[in-house]
Parts: C-alpha cells; sequence; structure tokens
C-alpha cells in the first residue's frame, strides 16, 4: 500500500494544477478507494457469491443439484435475490423504538467490514499495520453484538428479545477463549500487529501456527465460528425456536444489511484464520518474485491467500451442511466449562515454552531481556517445542473429558437403579 501511495504522490508532485500536499493527497485518496471498494464493492459482492456458493455446497453434501435455474449453473440465482431483497417493502413495527432499529443492521454490517483494516492480503498490501492490530480485531468484533443487542431489543417482539439474549450470552461467552486464543498467538509472534504475524510465520522463522499450535486453532476457530453465529452455534435465530430471532422483524434492504454482516463476518473469520495459522500470503515463490518484482509478487501472495480463505470458507460451509444445532445450556457449558478452562492452560503452557526459547533482547533502557536456556535452537526448535506442547495439552485434555463422561455415565446408572428400586 506505501508503494501505490509514493507513485501516486509521484504522479501528483509533478501535476503543475495540483496544488495540495503530494504525500497528504495521495494517502488519502488511495485509503479512500480502498475503503470504499470495501464498503460498496466487496461486501456486496461476498453475500452474493456466498451465498451461491454455500447453497451449492451443501445441495451436494445433502444429494441435490441447488439453485440450476437462474442464469449458468444458476449463478444469477443470488442476484435475482439481491434484487427482491432491496426492492420489498421496508416495514417498521408500531411499537418499535426506531432509531435503534434502524441504526442496528448498519452498525452490525460496518462492524463486519472494519475488520479487513487490519488483514495484510499480499506483501505490502494491508489497510493499515497497527502494532496493536489483534486489540482492534477484538474491539471491532463487539460492535456486531451490539448492533444484534439493539435489533432485538427495539423490535418490541418477544422471539426478537429472546434471540438478543441469546446473541449476548453466546458472544460474550465465547469472546472469552477466542481473546485467549489471539493473546495466545501475540506471545509466540511477540507482536500484536498482524503483518508482524505473517512475517513470522515464513518457514525460516519456524512456519505456520497451525503447525506448532493445532490447539490454539482449534480454539480461535471454534470459538470464530460461534462469535459469527454460524452452524452449529446458530442459536441466535433458531427458527424451530424463536422464529428468526432478532431480525424476524426486518424486511428489505435492513434486513439485506443483516445478511451482510453474516456473511462478509464469515469471511473474515476465514481472512483472519488464513492470517493468524496459516502464513497469511507466504507461499511458495511470493519473497523471491516481491525482491524482482513487488506487483507480481503482490499477485501471487494474494492468489495464496485467497486459496487458504477459500478453504476456511469451505469447511464454514461443510459444518453448516453437516452438524446439528446445539441446544443453548450444551453451548454455553462448551463454551465455559471446556473452552475457557483449556484456553487458559493452552496459554500458560505456551508462555512456558516461549520463554525456553526467548533470544536475548535489548530493551534501549538501561536493561536487557537474557536469553532463553534453549534460544539457540531458534524459530525451528520452537516449533517443534510447542507442537509437543500442544499435543500433550490435548493429551491432558482428553483424560479430562474421558474422567468426566465416566462419572457423568456412573450417575445416570445410580439414578436409574435408584429409580428401578
Amino acid at each position: 500500500m506505501e508503494q501505490l501511495i509514493n507513485w501516486l504522490a509521484n504522479i501528483l508532485e509533478n501535476t503543475s494544477w495540483w496544488g495540495l500536499p503530494a504525500d497528504v493527497s495521495a494517502a488519502v485518496i488511495v485509503w479512500s478507494v480502498y475503503g470504499f471498494i470495501l464498503a460498496l464493492v466487496v461486501a456486496p459482492m461476498a453475500m452474493i457469491v456466498l451465498t451461491w456458493l454455500e447453497r451449492k455446497i451443501i445441495a451436494r453434501i445433502q444429494d441435490r443439484i441447488g439453485p440450476n435455474r437462474a442464469g449458468p449453473f444458476g449463478l444469477l440465482q443470488a442476484v435475482a435475490d439481491a434484487i427482491k431483497m432491496l426492492t420489498k417493502e421496508d416495514t417498521t413495527p408500531a411499537g418499535a423504538d426506531r432509531v435503534p432499529f434502524n441504526i442496528g443492521p448498519g452498525l452490525a454490517a460496518v462492524a463486519a467490514i472494519l475488520i479487513y483494516a487490519v488483514i495484510p492480503v499480499a506483501p505490502g498490501i494491508v489497510g493499515t499495520d497497527l502494532n496493536i492490530g489483534i486489540f482492534y480485531i477484538v474491539a471491532v468484533g463487539s460492535f456486531g453484538v451490539l448492533g444484534i443487542l439493539m435489533a432485538g431489543w427495539s423490535s418490541n417482539n418477544k422471539y426478537a428479545l429472546l434471540g438478543a439474549f441469546r446473541a449476548v450470552s453466546q458472544l460474550v461467552s465465547y469472546e472469552i477463549p477466542m481473546v485467549l486464543s489471539l493473546i495466545t498467538i501475540a506471545v509466540v509472534a511477540g507482536s500484536m500487529s498482524t503483518v508482524t504475524i505473517v512475517d513470522k510465520q515464513s518457514w525460516v522463522n519456524g512456519g505456520w501456527y497451525l503447525i506448532a499450535m493445532p490447539v490454539t486453532f482449534l480454539l480461535f476457530f471454534l470459538s470464530s465460528v460461534a462469535e459469527v453465529g454460524r452452524s452449529p452455534f446458530d442459536l441466535l435465530e433458531a427458527d424451530s425456536e424463536i422464529v428468526a430471532g432478532f431480525h424476524v422483524e426486518y424486511s428489505g434492504l435492513k434486513f439485506g444489511l443483516f445478511m451482510i454482516a453474516e456473511y462478509v463476518h464469515a469471511l473474515a473469520v476465514a481472512a483472519l484464520t488464513a492470517t493468524l495459522f496459516l502464513g497469511g500470503w507466504h507461499g511458495p515463490f511470493v519473497t523471491q518474485l516481491t525482491a524482482s518484482s513487488p506487483v507480481a509478487g503482490a499477485i501471487l501472495g494474494h492468489i495464496y491467500f485467497l486459496l487458504k480463505v477459500g478453504v476456511i470458507v469451505f469447511i464454514l460451509m461443510w459444518f453448516r451442511g453437516t452438524l446439528p444445532r446445539f441446544r443453548i445450556d450444551q453451548l454455553l457449558d462448551f463454551g465455559w466449562k471446556f473452552m475457557t478452562p483449556v484456553a487458559l492452560l493452552n496459554l500458560l503452557v505456551t508462555a512456558f515454552v516461549v520463554k525456553l526459547f526467548q533470544p536475548g533482547v535489548s530493551t534501549g533502557m538501561g536493561y536487557a531481556i537474557s536469553a532463553g536456556p534453549l534460544a539457540s535452537f531458534g524459530g525451528v526448535g520452537q516449533t517443534i517445542a510447542l507442537l509437543i506442547a500442544n499435543l500433550l495439552v490435548a493429551f491432558l485434555v482428553s483424560l479430562a473429558v474421558r474422567a468426566f463422561a465416566r462419572r457423568s455415565k456412573a450417575q445416570a446408572l445410580r439414578a436409574v437403579a435408584a429409580v428401578e428400586n
């Protein structure tokens, strides 16, 4: 992105009629165009493309054909649905609180779009390289919860209110293991910047964090699926229980904004997973090609990034086509009683391993951080140690689950015996 700004600044500087500062003007133009593309092109196209793709994938899973009438292979079906959604009547319940009722859908959509600002999609192409990128992701992600709560509370509908209450309880429950997983990544990478995290996953530094931290990956991915509210965590809009949940009173464009928010957020989860665990844009020949031709390197890196995101998106749709929905008590128990303790244990073990392999660093403030006893093994050694530690955590968790299952089974058998006697 900086290269694009510099290129545009050189053009403006050599333009005689441009009277404004070239550097500032180029930055404003580039960021404005980038934001415009994200908000008005990427977001609607993400919903249109992912809607068609999800219908096709789930149809194949369920031995159906899927959309095949509107256009070749049903490609125009999602476009037809979008046109229908935009032209439907926009209704507001008589007893609704109009201000939060109208703000909620837009807030949910904006919260999903804001996440893309810190995702590096190719070498040198990122909205902004914040040194608190992970903290930013957590902060803007909470806006979506606020939009859902506003929509459910202001609708003056008991089903919408129940959906909003479920949203708050579910998203708060799974926010904790997700944040703990993000802290674990920041501890290993030594930074909260998404650009630095991607750079740390080069094969010179030890490779993808998916290989080194599979338990952290599972914790983050499952928590993210719950945050998005997709199957099997789609209790927010359980049609068999609360009709359509928090957006039951919405129609037309406002309902479309909620749909855009859902699919854009799902795509953001896939992009974040690829960034944090699959090396982002890293792939064969990207670094070498970037050194000789930055544009060609960016194109190849973007292709690798999109391929990784596509795999994660397919897994999300695979979940929806195969897994049943949890009950609300099962969902909350799984978050509080299983994922949160496992995330805490995983963070402690990971921090211990990182301390062992920590290289010596001079802080520049009169003191230095001493190197760990295993620092000489480098990034590859740390990756192997982290993998062993994650497997150990998984083994301990499996033992705990097995003991809990046996105790629960014994209690159930005693209860049955007491009834029979």
